[in-house]
C-alpha cells in the first residue's frame, strides 16, 4: 500500500467522478483507475462503485467506512512532516485552523495576523464552520487545531479552555427592549427570535437557557448564520441571543445584557487527543487565549 494511493481514493471520494479526479492530481484516468484498484486488492474491500461510462462513481458501504480513517491516516503524514520541519525553525510548512464566524472575525484574525508576521513561511489554511463539524474536521485530521465551543464530547478530540465569552440580546433600535440595560431569559418567553441554523452553537445554548428557564421564544426565523442573523435583527424581524464579540462596532444594534448570573459560552482551543498540538501551533495559542480574554474585557 502506497501513501500516493490513499490520496488518490480521497480525490476520488471527493470528486465523486475519475475523470475529474484524475484532471485534480494531473494524472491519466486509466493510470488513476489503476492504483485505486490495485489500493482496493491490498486492503481486501471494494471502495467504490463504478457507474456505466463517464467515469462516474459512489461509495461503497466499506469505502464510507474506511474514508475518515484513510483521511487520518494522510493528516498524520503531514502532521509527522509538518513537525519535522518545524524542529527546523518553523521556517515552512502548513497549519489549518478553524473557528465559527464570529470568533474568526474578533479573534482567530488578529492573531493570525501576529503569527504570519513573525512566522512568514507558514501557509495558513482557515476554516469556517460550526462546532460540531469541526469536532468532526479534527477528528479525521482535516484540520490541526480549531477554537470551538464547550462541551464536546469526541474521544479523539482534547480541548484546553481559553476563556468565557459573554452572550447578549441583540435588538434594533426601535425594538421594546432596546433601552434597557438588562433582561432576564424569562423574558424571551413568547419574544421573537431569530434563529441560527441547526448545528450552531449558539442556537443550543440559547434554546438550552429557555428550557432550563421554563420559556418558549418565538421563532420567526430559522437557518441564518451570523451575518443573515444580525442583518434579520437590524430590520426589525426579532430578537437574537449573540456572542458580544460578534456585535459590529459600527452597527447601530443595541446589545442589552442578561441578568445575573448572565448567559455565556466557553471558548476552547481544541486538537486530536492522540497526537501533541503541531508546533507551529504551540506559537498561537497563547496569543489566541490572549486576544480572546482582551476583546471579551473589552466588551464588558
Amino acid at each position: 500500500m502506497q501513501l500516493q494511493q490513499l490520496s488518490y481514493a480521497v480525490a476520488v471520494a471527493e470528486e465523486r467522478h475519475f475523470t475529474r479526479a484524475a484532471e485534480r492530481l494531473h494524472l491519466a484516468q486509466p493510470s488513476l483507475s489503476r492504483q485505486v484498484r490495485l489500493l482496493e486488492r491490498e486492503l481486501g474491500v471494494l471502495l467504490f462503485h463504478r457507474g456505466p461510462g463517464q467515469g462516474l462513481v459512489t461509495l461503497t458501504a466499506d469505502g464510507e467506512a474506511l474514508l475518515p480513517f484513510i483521511r487520518r491516516v494522510l493528516a498524520d503524514v503531514e502532521a509527522t512532516s509538518a513537525e519535522a520541519r518545524a524542529l527546523t525553525g518553523m521556517s515552512r510548512g502548513r497549519l489549518s485552523i478553524g473557528a465559527t464566524p464570529s470568533l474568526i472575525t474578533r479573534v482567530l484574525a488578529p492573531a493570525l495576523v501576529e503569527f504570519h508576521a513573525s512566522h512568514p513561511g507558514i501557509e495558513l489554511l482557515v476554516v469556517e464552520a460550526g462546532s460540531r463539524q469541526l469536532v468532526r474536521q479534527l477528528a479525521s485530521g482535516e484540520v490541526d487545531l480549531a477554537l470551538v465551543v464547550l462541551p464536546i464530547n469526541d474521544p479523539l478530540v482534547a480541548t484546553t479552555p481559553l476563556f468565557d465569552d459573554p452572550l447578549v440580546l441583540a435588538v434594533a433600535p426601535d425594538h421594546p427592549l432596546a433601552t434597557r440595560r438588562h433582561v432576564g431569559v424569562a423574558e424571551l418567553d413568547g419574544l421573537p427570535l431569530v434563529m441560527f441554523r441547526e448545528g450552531y452553537d449558539l442556537r443550543e445554548v440559547t434554546l438550552a437557557a429557555c428550557r432550563d428557564a421554563g420559556v418558549e421564544p418565538r421563532l420567526v426565523s430559522q437557518g441564518g448564520e451570523m451575518d443573515g442573523v444580525l442583518a434579520f435583527v437590524a430590520a426589525g424581524l426579532g430578537a437574537a441571543v449573540v456572542p458580544a464579540i460578534a456585535m459590529p462596532a459600527e452597527s447601530k444594534l443595541r446589545a442589552v445584557s442578561f441578568k445575573a448570573p448572565g448567559l455565556s459560552r466557553t471558548v476552547a482551543l481544541a486538537h486530536r487527543a492522540d497526537r501533541p498540538v503541531p508546533r507551529p501551533a504551540q506559537a498561537l495559542v497563547a496569543q489566541l487565549a490572549s486576544l480572546g480574554a482582551a476583546t471579551v474585557r473589552r466588551e464588558r
